[in-house]
């Protein structure tokens, strides 16, 4: 069981706004400020034969879409979109069909920081899309927002998982299930089980801005799992009950405020034991140290998310810790270069608004 703990993959706040007025789907970036478009006799010529239903993108349709995005000439300093700009001709070909329309992304997420944009990227493409074709329903829920009934969220998380498997070749699958779901979900060989918290979690996510190579770090972990195979072991072992117990935690009662905080402090220290665990095996990096060691001075648990290597540090903010001492902490760690934000755990998953404009 490997413990995912990250924030919650909240839906990327996307406004998917149909026009005819175009013979081309055009797809806007606005935190880029870049946009994409390709006539739509260029894209039904690419891809002949397309499935209704969630489909694994085929080597043909791959190079198919290699060629439509090499025409586009993505500036090299954002050719790190290239995959995101790939997901989303398969996911936008298969569901809307040969039909023009353009589709807006916002995003309050930083990209490659190891917070699932890209999953949250999918669920939403996915959502909007199959929203717009009518191919699902809805129910209003107490917030005037439309949600997925479960078959139809299931649709749209088979959807977002082809998206996924383009950007990242073999995803688990966890991103875009907590994103489509929200909540929490614990994975097991494969296996995803979603579960509530009875604990408010509140976590300050620190973004150090440093990009890493999670395929370089993943094989690092491996090569140091060859030299030293029984060590390595025992501290996937230590993870594995590490998640069990987080599990226990978080599904057990919590009657009081007393008992908020003590399952606060049971997870610190499960927070700073995986951290230890995840340092031995390789991944941290020194700007993540270097957040440790901020957080430490207030007396908070902290550790890294994602691949590590960079990206971003989560760090636990007590439910009767003053807004003094956070504002201090993140005043400090932005004085470092490093963005700050804070978000809730376990928050609700995909939701349309057919109202949002830009």
């Amino acid at each position: 069981m490997l413990w995912f703990m990250d924030p919650p993959l909240l839906p990327l706040p996307l406004t998917y706004t149909p026009t005819f007025l175009s013979a081309s789907p055009l797809l806007q970036l606005k935190e880029t400020a870049l946009e994409f478009s390709w006539p739509i006799t260029r894209i039904r010529a690419s891809f002949p034969q397309l499935s209704s239903t969630p489909t694994s993108c085929s080597v043909e349709n791959a190079k198919a879409i290699a060629a439509l995005v090499q025409d586009l000439n993505i500036p090299e300093a954002n050719f790190g979109l290239a995959s995101g700009v790939s997901a989303f001709l398969w996911l936008y070909s298969s569901i809307q069909g040969f039909k023009p329309a353009t589709v807006l992304v916002t995003s309050e997420l930083p990209l490659g920081s190891g917070l699932g944009s890209s999953a949250s990227f999918c669920v939403a493409l996915a959502a909007a899309l199959l929203a717009y074709t009518d191919s699902v329903s809805f129910h209003v829920n107490h917030q005037g927002w439309l949600s997925f009934g479960e078959k139809d969220l299931e649709l749209v998380n088979q959807w977002a998982f082809e998206g996924e498997k383009i950007i990242h070749g073999k995803p688990s699958g966890i991103d875009n299930t907590v994103s489509a779901y929200g909540n929490i979900i614990s994975f097991k060989l494969g296996s995803l089980t979603h579960m509530k918290s009875s604990v408010p979690l509140k976590m300050l996510i620190t973004n150090t801005k440093v990009g890493r190579n999670t395929k370089a770090l993943v094989a690092g972990v491996g090569e140091r799992m060859l030299r030293h195979p029984d060590i390595m072991a025992f501290v996937f072992s230590a993870v594995d009950s590490l998640s069990n117990e987080l599990t226990s935690i978080l599904k057990s009662p919590t009657p009081d405020e007393l008992s908020v905080t003590e399952k606060e402090q049971k997870i610190e220290e499960l927070m700073e034991m995986n951290e230890g665990l995840l340092q031995s095996m390789g991944v941290s990096h020194a700007t993540i140290q270097t957040v440790l060691q901020t957080t430490l001075k207030y007396k908070l648990a902290s550790k890294l998310t994602g691949a590590g290597g960079g990206g971003c540090v989560l760090t636990l903010l007590p439910t009767l810790l003053s807004g003094t001492v956070v504002d201090k902490v993140v005043a400090e760690l932005e004085s470092c270069g490093f963005q700050c934000f804070i978000a809730g755990i376990g928050g609700g998953g995909v939701e349309i608004n057919f109202g949002v404009s830009s």
